[in-house]
């Protein structure tokens, strides 16, 4: 089975922008899903697939990804994936021995910024940049299929 480890902060300030080595525009959209998965299809450029995603809360979860081709990705984020879709720019950071995700979101969810980094293994030690923030791996207002149902817009706290 597939595992991913991941864990997710909030970033604080712009120093990451130095280190950056790539980047990607996403749009994404789920369709549904239920209190064991989510299953999303996502756009990044050119390329699109279908994710499915355990629902444990947590830094370690079940992922499958499967290439879909492009034009049945936009057709499903159209007409059949749950609304507000979500728009990011994903940054590829290095820092030390570790390449960073740093998500940069739109529309509804403008203002929010996310880093995570993926592990392999639930206890591997990283270096923390100077960029990082506060861990919000468990708090489920934060993962992206939560920001569909209750944008950061939306928040009050």
């Amino acid at each position: 089975m597939a595992t991913e480890i991941e864990r997710k902060y909030l970033v604080i300030n712009d120093n990451w922008k130095q280190d950056i080595t790539g980047s990607e525009h996403m749009i994404q959209g789920y369709l549904g899903g239920n209190d064991k998965n989510s299953i999303r299809v996502r756009v990044n450029d050119e390329l699109a697939d279908l994710n499915i995603k355990g629902r444990t809360i947590g830094i370690q979860r079940k992922e499958y990804e499967y290439s879909i081709p492009l034009a049945e990705a936009m057709e499903l984020l159209e007409h059949l994936c749950d609304k507000p879709l979500i728009e990011k720019t994903r940054y590829f950071v290095k820092h030390v021995d570790h390449t960073w995700e740093v998500d940069v979101f739109e529309r509804e969810n403008a203002g929010l910024i996310v880093a995570e980094i993926e592990l392999s293994a639930v206890n591997e030690q990283f270096a923390s940049p100077d960029w990082l923030g506060e861990e919000v791996t468990n708090d489920v207002k934060y993962y992206n299929i939560c920001l569909v149902t209750r944008p950061y817009s939306q928040w009050d706290d």
